[in-house]
């Protein structure tokens, strides 16, 4: 097939330029032709960048609308595989010409804010459908930025992405419980279909050495919904359970960070701050460690970070919300927390698998046949499958 892959940016460090970085040329080997649409000039910063030798880019912002959907013509895609686009002109213009199957990373045309939780009076996910009503609680219950103009911003765009659900030929999420929610926002369900991510950092599916000083590692940003402080007073816990220091290592960058820093000193947690960490120096930091804490209090779409550690023999404990129980199984390959929120419950969770041996030992295990199990070459049958038939689909007479 000639598959069109369409993304805002051409260069990023987030999840999404890490997940088409390994999808880009897998699809090629996999003998697919492959072009790169996007919206983004090629000077985007970022440390991962999609441009590879004899995969043709198309820009967006440099060419022009219509001189870019003009050059998409000329390529002639079978199906167009679509990821984040600001630009939603771009969605409805690829639509038109191909066949757009369209991977939805985060809850695009279902929330205003895009974080499916209200922050007032506790973090609690939002399971309503998205409306006018979310108007009324955005502010009281700070379902986002605290701004009303970024909140009127935020509704237009959610509904105009709302619109071009029927115009997509098929939906892909990560996880059965965002394919729960874009069901409830509409979308018929034979036309959604997970397709569950794999790690994208090196990985080579071995055991490590374990650190002699219990250490928990915390990778991502420093913010509420991803419970840092949360787990700061969870370490607390399990230092004091386990009578011995806990080694807490945070990486990743926000606003949360100094607060995070007088905190531990605060609790007697030892606390280091190596800032982002990407490629070998994460997987170093990983190996090291013994647990990956997962304390998001949001539905986290999917929750990534825990299956990349897995590559490495590293158990996770995570809060059950959201995509997170679809990779973390209890007992498996780490604890999964049940009473999401709770710092003292998921301090106890640290405990268990810091201070049983036998324990961590078969979580070490599972977590490596859980990364195995969930590779790149299963996510991309079924994705190609889902191509596949929607080319199959708009090529039949009418």
């Amino acid at each position: 097939m000639r598959i069109l892959i369409a993304h805002e940016a051409l260069a990023g460090g987030g999840g999404v330029e890490s997940y088409l970085h390994s999808v880009i040329p897998s699809l090629k080997r996999r003998g697919h032709e492959v072009a790169v649409l996007h919206f983004n000039p090629e000077a985007q910063q970022g440390p991962t960048r999609l441009v590879f030798p004899d995969i043709p880019t198309i820009g967006v912002a440099d060419l022009g609308l219509g001189e870019a959907m003009q050059r998409v013509r000329g390529w002639q895609p079978d199906v167009a595989f679509v990821h984040n686009m600001r630009h939603l002109a771009v969605d409805g213009h690829l639509a038109a010409q191909a066949p757009v199957v369209k991977m939805m990373h985060g809850y695009f045309g279902t929330c205003i804010s895009g974080q499916k939780c209200h922050l007032f009076p506790g973090a609690t996910p939002c399971s309503r459908v998205f409306g006018a009503a979310c108007l009324t609680l955005y502010l009281p219950r700070r379902c986002g930025q605290m701004r009303p103009l970024r909140m009127l911003e935020g509704f237009e765009w959610a509904g105009r992405q709302r619109q071009l659900f029927a115009r997509y030929a098929s939906l892909i999420v990560a996880s059965r419980h965002m394919a729960d929610e874009y069901v409830r926002n509409g979308v018929g369900a034979d036309r959604v279909t997970v397709a569950p991510l794999f790690p994208t950092i090196p990985g080579c599916l071995q055991p490590r050495i374990r650190p002699t000083e219990p250490t928990v590692l915390f990778a991502g940003r420093m913010t509420d919904l991803k419970g840092p402080r949360l787990l700061v007073s969870a370490v607390a816990e399990a230092t004091a359970r386990l009578g011995r220091p806990v080694q807490l290592v945070l990486a990743g960058e926000g606003p949360q960070r100094e607060s995070l820093v007088r905190l531990a000193e605060t609790l007697g947690v030892p606390v280091s701050l190596p800032g982002w960490l990407t490629g070998s120096e994460l997987v170093a930091l990983m190996r090291r460690s013994t647990v990956v804490a997962v304390p998001s209090v949001w539905p986290e779409p999917f929750g990534l970070v825990g299956l990349e550690a897995a590559v490495h023999g590293v158990p996770a404990v995570g809060f059950d919300i959201g995509g997170i129980p679809e990779w973390l199984h209890d007992g498996v390959n780490g604890r999964l927390v049940r009473e999401t929120g709770d710092a003292r419950a998921f301090g106890r969770a640290l405990a268990e698998v810091i201070g049983d041996e036998r324990l961590l030992a078969a979580l070490e295990r599972g977590a490596l046949d859980t990364a195995a199990a969930m590779s790149i070459d299963v996510h991309l049958d079924i994705v190609e499958r889902v191509l596949h038939a929607a080319h199959a689909r708009r090529a039949l007479p009418t």
